[in-house]
């Protein structure tokens, strides 16, 4: 073996991580997923990006995309609705529970309740919009549940509000539709596939621990998913419509996971 071959490989010129971080960064966001089985999905799926040239960012972006589908009709399968998330006493609720959103809690939305209303549109016969006063008088639920984070923490509390199954019975909504879509004051919106938005868990929180929820939790309303990752968890809610067109989400169509289940 000659004193050439004992020297380490080039690196091929001109790849550098500067000029594919925002792909890599892409990358990153769509193979999260909690559970075992679905990051070995994911992991495996790494192999479709073997022919890929990361300088083409058009391409990769197509694989990725292609891949975070695949992800959301496997998760999609394994979901079931009669399979509830693990729910916990009083004494583990997290004190002080974290405060989370795409701003500093400064800026969260200023709602005056007086003006407050949910408005309601698509695949529902019921297009009137609610006060809050209106939302009290449906049945409400309970429960003490764990939020967790895409950013790797989690966190225990109280919530109770309308099972969302609930509410839309009472606007007459399609339950046949595929989704739900959520508009919120401070420029957030996401959505739930309509068998997590009938799961029994879901609710439209209107209470955190025993008093109204709190701006920093998301003031007057919040969707609690206790099945998704707590970005599927839109706050400050102002609409709600029902749908067959994929809503999307605020995160979700800048790379995160749309089904994010956990």
């Amino acid at each position: 073996m000659s004193r050439e071959d004992d020297k380490p490989p080039r690196k091929p010129e001109g790849i550098r991580l500067t000029d594919h971080r925002t792909a890599l960064v892409k990358l990153e966001r769509r193979l999260f997923l909690r559970s075992s089985l679905k990051a070995t999905l994911s992991v495996g799926a790494l192999s479709m990006l073997s022919g890929c040239d990361l300088q083409d960012n058009d391409q990769v972006d197509k694989v990725l995309w292609a891949m975070s589908r695949w992800n959301d009709r496997v998760q999609a399968a394994l979901f079931r609705s009669d399979k509830l998330a693990p729910t916990y006493a009083a004494s583990q609720i997290t004190n002080p529970f974290p405060f989370n959103a795409f701003y500093d809690e400064v800026n969260a939305p200023d709602i005056d309740i007086a003006d407050w209303r949910l408005e309601v549109s698509g695949m529902v016969s019921d297009k009137k919009p609610w006060t809050i006063e209106r939302l009290r008088t449906l049945p409400q639920a309970a429960q003490i549940t764990r939020h967790i984070c895409i950013e790797g923490w989690s966190a225990i509390g109280q919530w109770s509000g309308i099972p969302l199954r609930t509410f839309l019975q009472a606007i007459g909504a399609d339950m046949t539709a595929k989704y739900v879509g959520f508009k919120c004051a401070d420029r957030y919106y996401s959505s739930l596939d309509m068998p997590t938005a009938l799961h029994p868990q879901t609710i439209l929180a209107l209470d955190f621990g025993n008093e109204a929820l709190p701006t920093s939790y998301g003031f007057p309303l919040k969707v609690r998913v206790p099945t998704k990752l707590g970005f599927k968890n839109p706050k400050h809610v102002v609409a709600l419509y029902v749908t067959n067109q994929n809503p999307g989400g605020y995160w979700e169509d800048q790379g995160y996971n749309w089904f994010s289940g956990v």
